[in-house]
């Protein structure tokens, strides 16, 4: 039975052709069809201990959402996935599977896996577009009121969850939209604000409340909202502090972090100009530094913004590169180059303090470092220029500390992040949880997600029984 199903292969999800998406911003994959959503779920062995659900971090029943799409009941394949995970639309879109349920998939020891990301997508696009509406059900009101700080991931996945069992839920948010990086960070094409918005509209139809512009630390305090009547409180807050490479020139005009590039572009529409009157610079000679999906989405956005030439800089090779393998695909695809083992040490400019240009320095691989990669080491004497007008750098993000420095009983490791209970999400500070990058660094979706779910069932349980 097996051998005939590895027979099927893997149904690949029609695209935008590269040539035409590499100049616009909707969405590259354009989804599947009914048929072959069906065909791809005909692959999935069904197994009866499947190893794809260990790797889901939300524990999504896989082989129970895939049945069902098989058998043409869409309906019911979205509401078993909506049993784990509130954000299917956004998972199926932007997590990586390939390290996690796929990498798990029987299939893939000798063929390619199931396409489990693109079924789930499959699943909630269908809901959205053709589906009932219909709700999952709620609890009765426990009377109990919990505070939710970030609208990103995690703590959208805390008050999904939360709602659901009867308390009442407010989600404080320090931008104008919900979404956090899911509609600050992740551009246009490869997660549409449109569909963080009915991800976002659904909560707020089981009654989660949306409180926007508050900067919890500065509008109001921790200790605060406890004051108010609030009986826990989950932060889910982030790594938004940008990091830079603190070497010389990094002033000069036209250089960006990546968050503020990104932030630029896909929150405040400067994609959309002139419609929005957001300022964003263009440059038509653009490098980017880094290799993860930051960089990457930071890299299509210059070449859609009018760029000549894009360049990726990154002082590691390929195998090191974080960036999901499809992100990396589709930028080779739109024409990015790629520069690898290659490091900046200096920002070059013009009389008028703009740059124009960048010197590298070649690298080699050593020994592995702390993160198990192998660690880059500088090549003596293979300095060179390399010519640019504008630069976007993308090494990672850190922890904001405007919320943790105003809230007393907050423990934070040496980095600043918030030092929380790994499967419970609990904080040193009573009726306190937190999770997703605020305490784990910069990290995926998912395991935002994953993290918010484990907080949420701690949450139930304080609420119910105590601390």
């Amino acid at each position: 039975m097996a051998e005939k199903k590895e027979k099927l292969p893997r149904q690949k999800m029609p695209e935008q052709p590269p040539e035409v998406r590499r100049r616009n911003f909707k969405e590259v994959p354009l989804g599947y069809t009914p048929e072959l959503a069906m065909k791809e779920a005909s692959r999935c062995l069904q197994c009866k201990k499947p190893a794809c659900r260990e790797g889901c971090p939300v524990g999504v029943d896989i082989p129970g959402f895939i049945k069902f799409i098989r058998e043409g009941q869409f309906d019911k394949a979205i509401r078993k996935i909506w049993e784990k995970n509130s954000l299917p639309a956004i998972c199926g879109r932007v997590c990586p599977q390939e390290a996690q349920c796929e990498g798990n998939c029987v299939l893939g020891k000798k063929g390619e896996p199931v396409a489990i990301g693109n079924l789930e997508r499959f699943a909630a696009d269908y809901e959205r577009e053709h589906g009932s509406g219909e709700l999952p059900p709620k609890a009765p009101p426990t009377g109990k009121k919990v505070a939710v700080i970030g609208s990103g991931p995690s703590g959208l996945t805390v008050a999904g969850d939360l709602i659901l069992k009867g308390h009442e839920v407010t989600v404080f948010e320090a931008f104008h939209k919900g979404g956090g990086v899911l509609v600050y960070g992740i551009p246009e094409f490869r997660l549409p604000k449109d569909i963080v918005a009915a991800e976002l509209k659904n909560l707020e139809r089981l009654g989660v409340k949306f409180e926007y512009n508050v900067v919890v630390g500065k509008t109001i305090t921790i200790d605060e909202l406890f004051e108010q009547g609030y009986d826990a409180i989950y932060i889910g807050v982030g790594a938004g502090l940008p990091r830079f490479l603190n070497i010389p020139g990094e002033n000069l005009v036209g250089i960006y972090s990546a968050n503020e590039y990104l932030t630029r572009a896909n929150l405040m529409k400067a994609y959309l100009f002139p419609e929005y009157d957001t300022p964003i610079a263009k440059g038509k000679n653009v490098v980017v530094i880094g290799a993860g999906n930051v960089a990457m989405d930071s890299a299509r956005t210059a070449m859609r913004l009018g760029a000549d030439s894009v360049k990726i800089v990154y002082r590691r090779s390929r195998e090191e590169m974080p960036a999901r393998l499809a992100e990396i695909h589709h930028a080779e695809e739109e024409g990015i180059e790629f520069h690898l083992l290659t490091n900046p040490i200096e920002f070059l400019g013009d009389d008028e303090g703009r740059v124009r240009g960048m010197r590298c320095i070649k690298m080699e691989l050593g020994e592995p470092d702390e993160s198990g990669r192998r660690r880059p080491v500088p090549i003596e004497g293979s300095e060179f220029e390399m010519e640019c007008d504008l630069v976007v750098i993308s090494v990672g993000a850190g922890a904001n500390p405007v919320l943790t420095k105003a809230t007393e009983g907050l423990e934070l490791n040496k980095w600043g992040y918030i030092v929380a209970d790994p499967e419970t999400g609990k904080t040193k500070k009573k009726g306190v949880w937190a999770g997703g990058d605020i305490v784990t660094g910069q990290a995926t979706v998912i395991l935002a997600a994953g993290a918010g779910r484990k907080a949420s069932d701690s949450i139930h349980q304080y609420l119910t029984w105590g601390w």
